[in-house]
């Protein structure tokens, strides 16, 4: 079996504001809903392996999870810290925007604990839930000693946090370093436009960095995306010094629900079907699937089994 690693925060919400007349919701999220993604969308011959860090008073319910996933490589479990566990209070301000306050001290992966576990993987998905899982000489490291397929959703390396713990979004600092460490780079529009003014510019960036594939989320629209063929491990048909490609995907259309957690099914399952090596823009088109299916669920209780068909939505 080949192994994809999975780097990322798993944080309990408080969820307030989504469903109109009822009160919080309080359930797992960050990279559980990657989780699920990939356990609906691995190819047959992979598994996941979790380098995920959880605090002490929530690793028990953090193991319960592990467990309900048949994707799982044996044995694999979270990393127990002992600091409280990455918690977070989304209040919902309209269907697709949301404000979010962080508390909790997990902390990031130094390159010593990080590099021996990733030495018998096949590739590695970064989503950067909280923004302090990997610092940036981590992520460096991790670019030169790794020679397989690297993934990074950069989501909230965007996103400062002030003393009161409420989310801010802000430009990121040496952009182009990060952008070098990844292959794959999923941003959304908002971060995007923190980057430069003009995408296509900061496209341009990107692929001078070295990432073969940016992929631009856009909600209900769908996803951009913009490739150098004949760059990275992807089939894309093309070879080095090809124009570069560009197009939007759109996404189907749906009576969205609940809209938490659509861009981490979106990116485990492009990365996903990217593996499996699909092309990038029909992996595009079921990670926006996937994605607009999980819009149809509220809450991340019995996702593995909506996306992976099992379970449908009244």
């Amino acid at each position: 079996m080949l192994k994809v690693g999975v780097v990322g925060s798993l944080v309990w919400d408080v969820i307030y504001g989504r469903d109109v007349g009822a009160g919080p919701v309080e359930e797992w999220g960050g990279i559980a809903y990657a989780l699920a993604g990939f356990e609906a969308s691995l190819p047959p011959d992979w598994q996941f392996v979790p380098l995920i860090k959880v605090g002490r008073d929530r690793a028990p319910a953090a193991e319960v999870l592990l467990r309900g996933f048949r994707r799982l490589v044996p044995g694999g479990r979270c990393i127990e810290v002992t600091v409280p566990n990455n918690r977070v209070e989304l209040r919902y301000t309209t269907a697709e925007r949301r404000c979010e306050r962080m508390s909790g001290g997990v902390p990031a992966w130094t390159w010593a604990e990080l590099g021996p576990l990733v030495r018998d993987l096949d590739a590695v998905y970064v989503n950067f839930i909280s923004g302090f899982e990997l610092p940036l000489g981590t992520a460096q490291a991790l670019r030169q000693a790794f020679h397989g397929p690297l993934y990074g959703d950069l989501h909230s390396l965007f996103l400062g946090m002030p003393p009161d713990g409420v989310r801010v979004l802000q430009p990121l600092a040496d952009i182009e370093a990060w952008f070098g460490c990844f292959d794959a780079v999923q941003l959304n529009e908002d971060e995007m436009r923190q980057i430069a003014p003009d995408p296509l510019g900061a496209a341009a960036g990107a692929m001078a960095a070295g990432v073969s594939l940016l992929t631009v989320t856009l909600g209900p629209r769908g996803a951009a995306y913009v490739q150098a063929p004949g760059r990275g491990p992807w089939r894309d048909g093309g070879a080095p010094g090809d124009p570069l490609r560009t197009a939007l995907v759109p996404a189907p259309r749906v009576d969205a629900m609940d809209p938490t957690g659509c861009g981490d099914i979106f990116g485990a399952t492009l990365f996903s079907r990217l593996l499996a090596g699909d092309p990038a823009e029909v992996a595009i088109a079921e990670a926006n699937r996937i994605a607009a299916r999980n819009a149809t669920l509220r809450g991340a209780t019995g996702l593995a089994a909506l996306l992976s068909g099992a379970l449908v939505t009244a």
